[in-house]
């Protein structure tokens, strides 16, 4: 039986008897159908929203993340793995090198070699063991032990030399250049890497990364992860912590930029060390943004 004292019953009746006065019965029964169907509609979505909370959780993300973007005024990135290919680009190098010299190297491994020795050379920087050293000079202590555990023999100093720049003739990854001057539209773009600033100079001269500055752990005379590498950046674009974001392809670079105040974002670079390597996407929300390219994390921002 319809209960006719239901609001809805009552509201369509008071609209049929007006739509009647008005317009006539098979207009005003008209007007009826679509009544019902809007208040069906509305209490249908009324219904949704009640038995999905989860809906209004993401709404609630969504408004942070939009104000986020727009207090943030600069972001700095991470360049080795996160800009540039390191691990092609240096296997390139590689077998350049072996084409005029003759070797007969894996280049891939001599790759992965002369990066993993990157953090250990740090580190002896980091606990006064060496005096402040720059990057290129790490880089070169490190390839002069694998030019002797590679047999890399008859290279002359300017070879050596040469060879220990490939660092600074890294390419970028291929959605680099284009989402940087997506990013620049809205944001002051800047490195904060510890390569040092002639190595990224040159870097961003060789891939056309459009940098508004180029900053370096070298300038505050500490290494990432110290936090006086990431304050040292903030104070010098003359903002706050909260005002800059850090974005990295590295959860721990993330963190410790986290730890000074700094936003973050992630972005996902599955082949930096090469195919059918395990890839953190950020599973636990840690970040402020988790982005595939520098194309999506534009898109995600606004800019």
């Amino acid at each position: 039986m319809t209960n006719t004292s239901h609001p809805e019953f009552t509201s369509i009746r008071s609209e049929q008897n007006l739509n009647e006065q008005d317009f006539g019965h098979a207009d005003a029964e008209e007007a009826v159908r679509s009544r019902r169907t809007l208040l069906r509609q509305l209490g249908v979505l009324g219904l949704g929203v009640a038995l999905n909370p989860l809906a209004g959780r993401r709404a609630d993300a969504q408004g942070v993340q939009n104000s986020i973007a727009n207090s943030v005024q600069a972001l700095v990135f991470d360049v080795f793995g996160t800009v540039v290919d390191w691990r092609a680009s240096i296997i390139r190098e590689g077998q350049l090198l072996a084409a005029k010299k003759g070797y007969n190297v894996d280049w891939a491994v001599f790759a992965d070699r002369w990066r993993s020795g990157y953090g250990p050379a740090m580190n002896r920087v980091r606990t006064g063991e060496l005096p402040w050293t720059k990057i290129d000079d790490l880089h070169r202590m490190i390839l002069d032990d694998l030019v002797a555990e590679f047999s890399l023999t008859g290279m002359t100093e300017a070879e050596l030399d040469h060879f220990n720049k490939a660092w600074h003739r890294l390419s970028p990854w291929p959605d680099s250049v284009a989402g940087l001057n997506r990013l620049k539209t809205k944001y002051v773009i800047a490195t904060l890497s510890n390569g040092n600033v002639s190595l990224l100079t040159n870097m961003a001269k060789n891939g056309g990364l459009p940098w508004d500055a180029v900053l370096s752990a070298e300038l505050s005379g500490h290494y990432k992860p110290d936090p006086e590498a990431y304050l040292k950046a903030v104070d010098l674009l003359s903002l706050e912590p909260d005002q800059v974001m850090m974005v990295a392809a590295h959860p721990g670079d993330l963190r410790a930029a986290a730890r000074a105040g700094l936003r973050t974002a992630y972005v996902i670079r599955p082949l930096e060390r090469g195919p059918g390597r395990p890839v953190n996407r950020n599973p636990e929300g840690e970040f402020d943004y988790t982005a595939d390219d520098f194309v999506d994390l534009a898109r995600q921002l606004g800019a």
